[in-house]
């Protein structure tokens, strides 16, 4: 059993500092905030009388209790209630650190109330509109009992029971929806897969889908800094949190603990509004893989061209998630299925980017995946493999420790769908290979183009994303993958975009070149003649941490990196390219 194999740690009581904000404190009752009432005076005022119930006790099927805070608007009629499910203090909206994230990513405070949790829906807009927001503290968080877990499927049937109790709530319609970003998206695949009878939508703002493949062991690599700051700064309670780090190191190789973490997305049928972004090294994989598999038959997919935060709180995206939940929380006829299925961003990286641009699918049906070879002696990557073989390689830790590979466009070019590297590589030195590789553009004169994904670009976000802070500064698709973690699992798999079993080690011999799958992150980039597309192999990372703060990851690499290209060992990079 999964359950036999978890292990936990004794958290500790969330104590005033960084993260304590100003409702952070246990204490049951009823209010009424009325109309004009700001919580601090960084944030906005609340436009309409609002309920506000807090610390209400939930039981849970296993005899647990939760705490829940519970913002309705004022008044007699009943109304359909979102939930923002994550292991982030209810109370800590106003929080130093909030506040601080908000400002490193340039967003001003004001444009939320404070009463929001941390990724979630702000209850000063969506009261006003006619909804009513739950904020709970999961299990073995705050003042809850038990011990709390990371992204789980013990979270799905502990949210399935907040779900069914405030369906039955007198003051609910009997609907119910999940919503906002990170935690609170992945969350929403976990409790969907259990169907709640209730639960009437979801919209998850870009989430992981796979704790082993996103977060811990991400390529087969132990790269678990974000899994660290995530587990080592969040869960604040008085029982224990699950150590995930520990559990990882224990157990390196896919089992039924990670299986246990993977949400069975071909159950999700609820309607479903879906948010990613190219650009978020965390979660833009787990995203577009649910979006793919889940069931349901009312999905919509939307890529956008920032990062989460400013993208979710951004009023004009605001008002297109409530006429989601107006047709099927309140049933409203407003034309919402005629909203475009997909609504994809083209980067131009120069100031040009496109947004909401059309499809039926992702990638769009006039994509054609097309291979662009490599070519070991010219260093250019081209549609037709090179008749002689080639190598070009790298030493580990020498300078340069990467090898790369260029191709110019003569015409206007836009790859929309997911990029996919098959190679052939050996190990010199050594019987394995940490593999890491990157697509960029370059501007028509060989310069790497990059992009900032939110407001801030100062000197302080220049620096943490000079080697790091990945989500915060694009620089192009990445993919990495252990080569002795190379098994393609044939079910998860299809042709534009391998999927590894993780579950065996295969390991090189000396002289051994094997053949290799790599699935890179999904592109939306547009190529102006003359531009550029530079491929990348490395041996070490080539962007860094994901988050400001983390630590990097030091891969386990020695002797020298080899890539075979041409004759019978015709390595290629496949791309989506969209037809004219």
């Amino acid at each position: 059993m999964s359950d036999d194999k978890k292990v936990f740690t004794p958290s500790q009581p969330l104590e005033p500092g960084a993260r304590y904000g100003i409702l952070s404190g246990y204490e049951p009752g009823t209010r009424t905030l009325e109309a004009g009432f700001r919580i601090a005076p960084q944030f906005c005022p609340v436009p309409v009388d609002i309920v506000f119930e807090k610390d209400v006790p939930v039981t849970l099927r296993d005899g647990v209790t939760i705490h829940i805070d519970v913002f309705r608007p004022a008044g007699t009629e009943k109304v359909p209630v979102i939930v923002a499910w994550s292991p982030y203090g209810k109370g800590q909206g106003t929080s130093a650190s909030v506040m601080g994230i908000f400002g490193m990513v340039g967003l001003d405070n004001g444009i939320v109330s404070g009463l929001e949790k941390f990724e979630g829906p702000d209850p000063a807009y969506w009261c006003a509109q006619g909804y009513a927001i739950c904020n709970p503290d999961i299990r073995g968080v705050g003042d809850s009992e038990g011990d709390s877990v990371v992204w789980d499927r013990q979270e799905g049937r502990d949210c399935y029971d907040l779900i069914e109790w405030l369906g039955v709530q007198d003051w609910c319609t009997g609907k119910v929806a999940m919503s906002g970003t990170s935690y609170l998206a992945v969350a929403q695949w976990f409790t969907a897969a259990e169907q709640p009878p209730h639960l009437a939508a979801i919209n998850p703002w870009e989430g992981v889908s796979d704790v082993y493949r996103d977060l811990v062991m991400r390529g087969g690599m132990p790269d678990n800094g974000f899994a660290r700051q995530l587990q080592d700064n969040s869960f604040w309670g008085h029982g224990r949190r699950e150590n995930i780090i520990t559990e990882s190191e224990r157990y390196p190789l896919m089992n039924d603990l990670w299986e246990n973490k993977t949400p069975l997305l071909d159950r999700i049928t609820v309607p479903a509004y879906v948010v990613a972004s190219y650009s978020n090294t965390l979660h833009t994989a787990g995203t577009f893989r649910a979006w793919r598999r889940i069931a349901s038959q009312d999905k919509w997919l939307r890529v956008h061209n920032s990062q989460e935060w400013p993208d979710y709180y951004d009023e004009e995206n605001r008002e297109d998630l409530r006429r989601f939940f107006d047709r099927y929380l309140k049933g409203e006829d407003n034309g919402w299925e005629q909203t475009p299925r997909v609504r994809y961003a083209l980067l131009d990286l120069q100031g040009g980017d496109q947004v909401n641009v059309a499809a039926d699918q992702f990638p769009p049906a006039e994509v054609t995946s097309t291979k662009y070879y490599l070519d070991g002696r010219s260093r250019t990557l081209a549609t037709t493999p090179p008749a002689d073989a080639a190598t070009a390689g790298y030493t580990v830790g020498a300078n340069p420790d990467i090898v790369s590979f260029v191709t110019r466009f003569e015409q206007e070019t836009v790859l929309v769908g997911y990029p996919k590297a098959h190679l052939w590589v050996e190990a010199d030195g050594s019987d394995d290979m940490d593999l890491f590789l990157l697509v960029q553009k370059l501007d028509a004169h060989g310069t790497p183009l990059q992009q900032f994904t939110a407001p801030n670009s100062s000197a302080m976000v220049q620096d943490v994303t000079e080697r790091g802070a990945s989500i915060l500064r694009y620089k192009g698709s990445d993919g990495r993958l252990r080569v002795s973690m190379r098994h393609l699992d044939e079910k998860l798999s299809v042709d534009d975009i391998p999927a590894h079993s993780f579950d065996r080690v295969e390991k090189l011999s000396p002289g051994e070149a094997v053949d290799v799958e790599i699935d890179l992150l999904p592109v939306g980039l547009v190529f102006h003649p003359g531009e550029q597309l530079r491929f990348v192999v490395s041996g070490r990372s080539l962007l860094g941490t994901m988050m400001p703060g983390t630590r990097e990851y030091t891969p386990a690499n020695s002797g020298k990196h080899i890539v075979h290209t041409g004759g019978d060992r015709a390595s290629y990079l496949q791309l989506p390219v969209r037809n004219a």
